[in-house]
């Protein structure tokens, strides 16, 4: 889920366009600013959208307990894991035209999403839109430097872009639950295509981009997001069935074997996808490892949180989306005030402390019982948590782009985007997989438990079950708070920039 965003490739700051220069003319550049912010405003509300639908997703479609996570993760996965492939995209065969075909896509897979018969299609649908939105989401930002001159009417639309990545997370909360309550979780998933095509008739007052030379690498995207597909699968997997399970083996072999190839791939190209440079410095190698232990914490806790509340604590999934308001107005305030600090103390002094914040409120969440209260335990953890989440996004976001020549700038950006994405991937696999395993060593098939208890009305079943799931979604809380942790040790010890100038462009973070 996200608060602030995104997953652009940051365009260069002149107007460089293919000779129309940017859009004229108020009218016109208010379209163009619309066009832009419905785009953003629909990938990342489809990040955090399907939480609240995933209960009556799981009854509907027969989902499994392990299963489920894919939902969440094969968008992220395919979101994270071709960014950088959409970004270079974009580049070289011009960024209206990619985010016009980003889009196209992502609206026909929110279509089969909706009309998903079965799990595995609805995963299908899912990474599709993972696919567009990838396309897509490093065009957008770019384009308002192609489409608004230089000055106040650029500034006001980087201001309206960013705001998408917030108004995105909490609208798709909102709005997951209002449709999955009053029509059907399948909403969830339509609601895309009247805006996706609105976003397409609008384009043509966008103004494309000049384009670069180069090729796209092929082999690097098919490498790397392959080997991340089965690192998750072997996760997911050995969790289920067993670690020394073949098919298990197989994935993790699989994973090594693609992953040691893409980065020989890295290497040897001369259009990398990654370029290795930018690992050279330590303060940006620092802020990506961050950035994947907040990813894997950050996405779990709206995971597991949705759960505790609709099939433990009985909410609707209005009252679960309206549940995480305070989430919402604790990162944006953290935010707002790190931004303002990072000028004046350096980033670890800023977001190593956020992070321990961030890990008292997970320790929190996991002293949850099966009737805890909303306002005495679950509003405050999570606005504790949102607090320590925003006051890192900032430091690290500048951490990441901060001393990278002009040329990378945009590869940068991405990859912090990228390390959230795939570290949410990976964090959701493992901590699912540890969530269910305690789950079930309390109550065999705990969650399928619950259902039979409230199915036949065996009360006593579905409180033995309510608590076993509770426990282990507790047991996910605590691991995702050493997470935390994890990116505090690694702040302490490879951030060491002083503090920062915050640069009007520097780029959002997608935090979904």
């Amino acid at each position: 889920m996200s608060a602030a965003d995104s997953t652009a490739v940051t365009a260069p700051t002149g107007s460089d366009t293919t000779g129309s220069g940017p859009a004229s003319g108020g009218r016109h550049l208010g379209l163009a600013l619309f066009v832009i912010a419905a785009a953003q405003l629909m990938v990342i509300l489809d990040a955090t959208i399907t939480n609240i639908a995933l209960p009556a997703i799981q009854t509907d479609l027969g989902v499994s307990d392990s299963n489920l996570a894919w939902v969440v993760n094969s968008y992220a996965l395919a979101f994270g894991g071709l960014l950088l492939f959409g970004g270079k995209a974009g580049d070289l065969y011009g960024r209206r035209r990619m985010f016009q075909v980003g889009i196209a896509v992502f609206t026909v897979a929110s279509l089969l999403g909706g009309l998903a018969p079965n799990e595995g299609l609805l995963i299908g649908a899912r990474i599709l839109q993972g696919v567009g939105a990838a396309l897509a989401a490093p065009s957008a930002l770019a384009l308002i430097t192609t489409t608004f001159p230089v000055g106040k009417s650029r500034n006001t639309a980087m201001g309206v872009y960013a705001a998408m990545g917030g108004v995105g997370a909490t609208v798709g909360l909102l709005l997951g639950g209002m449709l999955t309550d009053v029509l059907d979780w399948r909403w969830v998933f339509y609601v895309n295509i009247p805006i996706g095509l609105v976003v397409l008739a609008g384009t043509r007052n966008l103004v494309e981009a000049e384009r670069h030379p180069g090729r796209l690498d092929v082999p690097g995207a098919i490498t790397g997001t392959g080997g991340l597909i089965a690192l998750v699968y072997g996760i997911t997997r050995g969790g289920e069935h067993g670690w020394g399970n073949g098919l298990t083996l197989v994935s993790f072999a699989v994973a090594a074997v693609l992953l040691v190839v893409f980065l020989v791939l890295q290497a040897r190209t001369g259009d990398p996808m990654m370029p290795l440079r930018l690992f050279k410095d330590r303060n940006r190698w620092g802020s990506y490892a961050t950035m994947l232990f907040i990813g894997a914490g950050m996405f779990a806790t709206f995971y597991f949180l949705t759960l505790y509340m609709q099939l433990i604590l009985g909410y609707s999934p209005v009252r679960t989306g309206f549940a995480y308001l305070p989430f919402s107005f604790g990162m944006a305030a953290a935010a707002g005030i790190s931004a303002k600090l990072v000028t004046h103390v350096a980033p670890r002094l800023i977001a190593g402390p956020g992070l321990l914040v961030a890990a008292v409120g997970m320790f929190w969440f996991a002293t949850l019982e099966a009737d805890s209260s909303y306002a005495a335990h679950l509003m405050p953890a999570m606005f504790v948590t949102a607090l320590g989440l925003g006051m890192s996004f900032v430091p690290m976001t500048l951490g990441a782009v901060s001393g990278v020549s002009h040329a990378d700038t945009g590869v940068a950006s991405a990859l912090l985007n990228t390390a959230q994405q795939i570290g949410g991937a990976l964090g959701l696999a493992v901590l699912s997989t540890l969530s269910t395993s305690a789950a079930n060593d309390k109550l065999p098939e705990a969650a399928g438990a619950l259902y039979r208890g409230l199915a036949t009305e065996d009360f006593a079943l579905v409180a033995r079950a309510g608590d076993a799931l509770t426990h282990g979604y507790t047991v996910a809380f605590a691991a995702a708070a050493g997470m935390f942790l994890a990116g505090l040790v690694v702040t302490a010890l490879a951030v060491n920039a002083g503090k920062q100038h915050v640069e009007g462009s520097a780029p959002p973070v997608h935090m979904g």
